[in-house]
C-alpha cells in the first residue's frame, strides 16, 4: 500500500525497530521503540534482503522488524558491525554509522540490539555436546580467531577438567590458517559457542552437531582421508574424526560386524600397502587367503582390499558327498584335478578354482540317453556361463569400489520455548550383548539340501552288465565294468561305438552308443540260406553273446555287432548248402546249433562260438523261424508232414493196441509169478530154517572143538612154561654148584699146597724121626686128606645118585689114598 501523499504516523513498540529510506538524500535512518514520530512525504519504509543485499520498499507495518535477541546460552553471529562496535540506542532516531563491511562477529548471549542498515544477524543456539558427540568448526578469520580464541564461551567436562586442573579454556592449537578445520569433541567440552574468527560447520543436514561412532566390540568404522589414506578402527571405541576425515558409510551404515570366519569360509584378501606383522612381512601385490583355522574373526586394517566376486566377500567350502568329486583348476599350473567326497572341500581361490564341466548335446545323448533334463541344463550352462567361465580365469582381482560416504547426525535441537524433546524410549527386554546373527527358519537344528547332481564332476553310472571304454588326451584307456559309478577326470571320454540296426543288420542306420553290454547281450538277425537241392530259406536267429577275458579288447571292434552277424551268415550258409531241404527242414534246430555252438560234449555242454579279436563269445541261440522261398515245395513238405503224420497216428494207434495186449498178458504173467514166488518164498523159508539150525549145530560143535583145543594149547603152553622154569631152575643150581666146587677146588688146592708145605716143613723137621713115626704121619694126614675130600664131594654124590664114598673111591682109585676109604681093598682093580 502507497501511503505517499498523505502524513503517517510511525508507532514502534520495545523491542522493535524499523528503516526509513530519507528519499530526498538518501539516508536511512533507524527507529528504535518504543518510539513515535511522523513520516514527511519523501520517507519511505525499507528493509535489507540478505539474498539479494538489497534494501526494498515496504509497507509501513511491514517495514517494522523485531530486535536481535540471544538469551543465556545462544549467541548471534552479526554481519557488517559497525566499525565503533555500537548498536542503534533504543527510543531513539539512529543515524547510519560506518560499517565494517564483509567483517563478522559472534556475540554471545545474553543479548539484544537492533540492526543497522546493511547488517545480517543469525540467532544460534549454543552447542550443547553428550560425549559421543563433536563439532567441525572453521576458522574464516585468522586474526580474529588468534585474538579472540580466549573468549570462546565452553564448560569443560567435570572429568575432563579435573584431569587438566580446572582450565577453562580449550587449548589455542597451533595453527588457525584461514580455512583451518579443528574438532571439538564432546568428551572435553559439554557446552560450546565459538569466538569471533570461528564458525561451526553444519552437516548436509544443516544440524551442527555431529554424531560420533560408538564402536562396541568386534565392531569397527573407516575414517577416509582428504588424501586418500585410511584409518580403521576397532571397538571398543568412541571415535572421532581428524578435521579432514569422514566416515565411510555403506547403504547408511558407518559402522560395521566383524566378518566371522570358521574352517569352512574364508577371505581373498590382496595386500595393498607392505607391513609387517608376527616377523613376516608383506610386500604391495601379495595375495592371503585367510581362513577360520588361523582366525576365526576378522578385522580389516588398512593395507587389506577384500577381492569380492560380485557381492560375495566369504569364500564357502562346497560338500562334496561319497561318490560325487569336483573339478579343481590349478590356476597357475593350468591342471585340472578330480577333487573326491566325502569332504567339506573350501579351495584356495589363489590357485584354486572349481570349475564346472560344459558337455555338447551330442557328448549328452550318448552319456546319457534319455535325459533331458542333462540335456537342457548342459545347454543352458553352455550359453549363459560362458563369459562367466572365461572370467574366472583373469588372474588380477579388481579392488571393489568404494560405497558412497554418507555420515549420520542427529536433529537440530529445538529452538527455546519449542515442542519439547520425546522421552527416550523405556529400555529393550532384548538381549544386546555381543552375538552373530545366523539365518535359520525354526528353532531346531539348520538343515540344508545338497543338490549336487550338475555342481561336480561328470559321473557315469555303469550299470550290471554293461562297460565303457575311458580314454584321456594323453592316450590312457581302461575299461569300467558295472555295477559302478565312474568319475570322469577333466580330460577324460568315452569311447562311442557304431552298431549296425535292423533285421537283418545293415549299416545303414548305425546306433551309436558308450556303453557296451558284455553280459546276456541279445543280438537278432535275419540269414538268407540255399540248400543242397537250391530251396532258398529264411531263418530268423537270436543270438546270445558275453564278453569274456581281457576287458582290454571288448573296444577293439567298433561295430561288434555287424562283425558277428557277417561271420555267423557266412557259416550258416556254408553248413546249409551240405544238407536238402527236407533233412535241413526236419533237423534245422540241431544243425544250427551245431554249426554255430558246436558239438556237443561228453558232459552235454556246447562250447559257443568265441572271437578272438574282441573276446566276444555266443554261448546261445535260439532259431526263432525257417521259412521256405519256394512256396510249391513248401506246400509238398507240408504233405509229406501230413501223411508222416497220419503214419505215425496208424502205426500209434497199433501200437497202443499191442501195448493194451502186453499189459494183459504181463498181468496174467505177474498173477503166475506172484503165486510161484509164493510158493517158492515158502520152500525157503523153509530150507532156510533147516540152514540155519544145522549151521547152528555146527557152529555150537566147532565152538565146544575150539574150546577144546584152545584148553589143550593152554595146557601144553603151561607145561612148556614149567619145562622153561624147571630148566632154568636146573640151569641156576647147576651153576651154582659149580661155582660152589670150583671155590672148594680152589679152597682144597690151597690146603693141599700147604699140607705139602707143612709135610715139607714136618719133612724137614722129621728126617730124625723114625719111618715108622712118618709112615704113622701120612697115614694120618691121608686120613684127612680123605676125609676133606668127602666133604667136598657129598654134593656131587648127590647129583648122579651115588654115595660119597663110591665118588671117592672112584676119584681116588689107583693112589695112595684108595686104601683109606672103605671097602677099596675088595674092588677090583678096573684096567
Amino acid at each position: 500500500m502507497n501511503d505517499r501523499g498523505r502524513e503517517r504516523d510511525l508507532v514502534l513498540a520495545p523491542n522493535e525497530f524499523a528503516f526509513i529510506l530519507d528519499e530526498t538524500k538518501g539516508n536511512i535512518n533507524v527507529y528504535v521503540g518504543p518510539h513515535k514520530t511522523s513520516l514527511a512525504n519523501t520517507d519511505a519504509p525499507v528493509v535489507f534482503d540478505a539474498g539479494s543485499k538489497r534494501f526494498e520498499r515496504r509497507p509501513l507495518d511491514g517495514a517494522i522488524q523485531s530486535l536481535s535477541i540471544a538469551p543465556e546460552g545462544w549467541y548471534l553471529s552479526l554481519k557488517n558491525p559497525a566499525t565503533d562496535k555500537s548498536h542503534p540506542r533504543t527510543g531513539a532516531l539512529n543515524n547510519l554509522p560506518s560499517l565494517d563491511t564483509g567483517r563478522k562477529v559472534n556475540i554471545p548471549g545474553p543479548a539484544s540490539f537492533a540492526l543497522w542498515p546493511g547488517q545480517m544477524v543469525r540467532v544460534i543456539q549454543g552447542h550443547h555436546l553428550r560425549s559421543n558427540q563433536y563439532l567441525l568448526v572453521r576458522v574464516y578469520d585468522e586474526e580474529g580467531a588468534k585474538t579472540n580464541w580466549k573468549n570462546a564461551v565452553l564448560r569443560m567436562r567435570a572429568e575432563a577438567a579435573a584431569d587438566e586442573g580446572e582450565a577453562v579454556h580449550v587449548q589455542r592449537p597451533p595453527d588457525l590458517t584461514m580455512g583451518t578445520l579443528l574438532i571439538i569433541r564432546g568428551t572435553e567440552v559439554a557446552f560450546y559457542i565459538p569466538p569471533t574468527g570461528v564458525e561451526v560447520v553444519p552437516d548436509v543436514d544443516g544440524n551442527y552437531v555431529r554424531e560420533a561412532i560408538t564402536l562396541e566390540r568386534l565392531e569397527y568404522c573407516i575414517l577416509l582421508d582428504e588424501n586418500g589414506n585410511k584409518r580403521y578402527i576397532q571397538g571398543p571405541a568412541v571415535v572421532f574424526p581428524q578435521p579432514t576425515e569422514t566416515f565411510v558409510a555403506m547403504r547408511g551404515a558407518r559402522k560395521f560386524r566383524a566378518i566371522e570366519l570358521n574352517e569352512n569360509t574364508g577371505l581373498y584378501i590382496k595386500v595393498i600397502a607392505p607391513y609387517e606383522e608376527n616377523g613376516v612381512r608383506y610386500k604391495v601385490g601379495d595375495e592371503l587367503f585367510i581362513t577360520g583355522k588361523d582366525t576365526m574373526i576378522y578385522l580389516p586394517r588398512p593395507e587389506h582390499a577384500i577381492i569380492k566376486y560380485g557381492d560375495q566377500e566369504r569364500h564357502y567350502a562346497v560338500a562334496i558327498p561319497a561318490g560325487e568329486a569336483r573339478y579343481v583348476l590349478d590356476r597357475n599350473k593350468g591342471t585340472i584335478t578330480l577333487k573326491r567326497g566325502p569332504a567339506i572341500y573350501l579351495p584356495d581361490p589363489r590357485i584354486e578354482l572349481i570349475i564346472r564341466r560344459v558337455l555338447d548335446p551330442k557328448t549328452v545323448s550318448l552319456w546319457f540317453p534319455g535325459n533331458r533334463e542333462a540335456y537342457d541344463y548342459n545347454r543352458r550352462l553352455a550359453q549363459q556361463n560362458a563369459p562367466q567361465i572365461a572370467a574366472e580365469f583373469a588372474a588380477v582381482a579388481s579392488v571393489p569400489v568404494q560405497a558412497a560416504r554418507a555420515s549420520a547426525a542427529p536433529k537440530a535441537a529445538p529452538a527455546p520455548g519449542g515442542p519439547a524433546a520425546p522421552p527416550p524410549p523405556p529400555p529393550s527386554s532384548e538381549f544386546a550383548g555381543d552375538d552373530f546373527t545366523r539365518s535359520q527358519t525354526f528353532t531346531g537344528p539348520r538343515t540344508i539340501v545338497l543338490d549336487t547332481r550338475y555342481d561336480g564332476a561328470v559321473a557315469i553310472d555303469v550299470w550290471t552288465g554293461y562297460a565303457v571304454l575311458v580314454v584321456s588326451k594323453t592316450g590312457e584307456r581302461k575299461v569300467v565294468t558295472g555295477p559302478h559309478t565312474h568319475l570322469l577326470e577333466y580330460d577324460e571320454t568315452l569311447q562311442v561305438l557304431e552298431l549296425s540296426t535292423g533285421t537283418p543288420k545293415t549299416e545303414h542306420n548305425l546306433f551309436k552308443t558308450v556303453y557296451l553290454r558284455v553280459l546276456n547281450n541279445k543280438v537278432s538277425d535275419q540269414v538268407e540260406v540255399e540248400t543242397r537241392d537250391l530251396v532258398r530259406v529264411q531263418l530268423q536267429l537270436s543270438y546270445r553273446v558275453n564278453f569274456e577275458g581281457d576287458p582290454n579288447r571288448w573296444f577293439e571292434v567298433e561295430n561288434y555287432v555287424k562283425f558277428l552277424t557277417d561271420h555267423l551268415r557266412s557259416l550258416v550258409r556254408a553248413a546249409v548248402k551240405r544238407h536238402g531241404i527236407e533233412q535241413f527242414y526236419a533237423d534245422s534246430v540241431a544243425i544250427l546249433r551245431d554249426v554255430i555252438l558246436g558239438v556237443a560234449g561228453e558232459d552235454g555242454k556246447r562250447p559257443g562260438r568265441r572271437f578272438d579279436e574282441n573276446g566276444m563269445r555266443v554261448y546261445d541261440v535260439e532259431v526263432l523261424e525257417v521259412t521256405i522261398g519256394d512256396e510249391a515245395i513248401a506246400e509238398l513238405l507240408v504233405q509229406a508232414q501230413h501223411a508222416a503224420v497220419q503214419q505215425t497216428l496208424s502205426l500209434a494207434a497199433e501200437q497202443r493196441r499191442l501195448d493194451m495186449v502186453r499189459q494183459a498178458e504181463a498181468v496174467t504173467q505177474q498173477v503166475a509169478e506172484a503165486k510161484s514166488a509164493t510158493l517158492q518164498q515158502a520152500i525157503a523159508l523153509r530150507t532156510r530154517e533147516g540152514e540155519q539150525q544145522q549151521r547152528y549145530q555146527l557152529a555150537e560143535l566147532a565152538a565146544k572143538l575150539d574150546l577144546h583145543e584152545r584148553q589143550q594149547q593152554a595146557l601144553l603152553a603151561e607145561q612148556e612154561r614149567l619145562g622153561a622154569i624147571h630148566g632154568a631152575e636146573l640151569g641156576r643150581r647147576q651153576a651154582t654148584a659149580t661155582l660152589e666146587l670150583t671155590v672148594q677146588q680152589q679152597q682144597l688146592d690151597q690146603r693141599l699146597r700147604e699140607l705139602q708145605a707143612e709135610v715139607v716143613a714136618v719133612v724137614e723137621k722129621a728126617r730124625a724121626v723114625s719111618p715108622d713115626l712118618i709112615a704113622a704121619l701120612q697115614a694120618f694126614g691121608d686120613r684127612a686128606l680123605a676125609e676133606k675130600m668127602a666133604e667136598s664131594m657129598a654134593p656131587l654124590a648127590i647129583l648122579g645118585g651115588e654115595s660119597v664114598a663110591e665118588v671117592l673111591a672112584r676119584l681116588l682109585r689107583g693112589s695112595p689114598l684108595a686104601r683109606l676109604l672103605p671097602g677099596a681093598a675088595n674092588e677090583p682093580a678096573k684096567s
